[in-house]
């Protein structure tokens, strides 16, 4: 029997709870958690994060079958949730833990996400330059329980964050 080799894709797009859903659930991808990576405090905590001060960022990681669903296909997904001209957050939520950024776990996927920023830097979408940082993957702490698939457990708080916060019309706007 073949063994089974998973990848993880790390991703910053602001508030974690707007970032697990459209990625959830499709075939390939075995799980889907909230959580924080970049910073420099061991095991920090929502209240801790949430301050600024522990230089982490709201993520998710990604754990993916690569054999069916590839890596292109989550940078595909990951741009059009975003604003990657926001230096200072992603929509209501402000503050360095909310910024965008996207943490590389091998050289394949440094190229691929250098390569997929440029397209969207020369597609002309945006007049703002495009800020979204490309990183090394960073040790990723998960989120208290209470954040992982928010989404699903909180679906009417769910989908009033994400209309007050002005992500969906920005991204009906820009992406759609």
């Amino acid at each position: 029997m073949e063994k089974q080799e998973f990848e993880y894709a790390t991703f910053a797009g602001g508030c974690f709870w707007c970032m697990v859903k459209p990625f959830d659930e499709l075939p390939g991808i075995i799980e889907v958690a909230s959580g924080y990576t970049g910073g420099h405090v061991d095991n920090p905590s929502y209240e801790q994060v949430k301050t600024g001060e522990t230089g982490h960022l709201e993520a998710v990681q990604i754990t993916y079958d690569p054999n069916l669903f590839s890596y292109q296909r989550l940078l595909d997904l990951y741009w059009p949730q975003i604003d990657p001209t926001d230096d200072g957050g992603q929509f209501f939520d402000r503050g360095s833990q909310y910024c965008t950024a996207i943490f590389y776990h091998n050289e394949e996927q440094r190229i691929l996400a250098e390569r997929s920023k440029e397209q969207i830097e020369q597609n002309g979408r945006f007049k703002a330059p495009i800020v979204t940082k490309i990183l090394p993957a960073a040790t990723f702490y998960p989120a208290e329980e209470k954040h992982q698939k928010f989404y699903q457990k909180n679906p009417q708080a769910y989908k009033e964050e994400r209309k007050v916060s002005g992500r969906d019309d920005f991204i009906s706007t820009f992406w759609k």
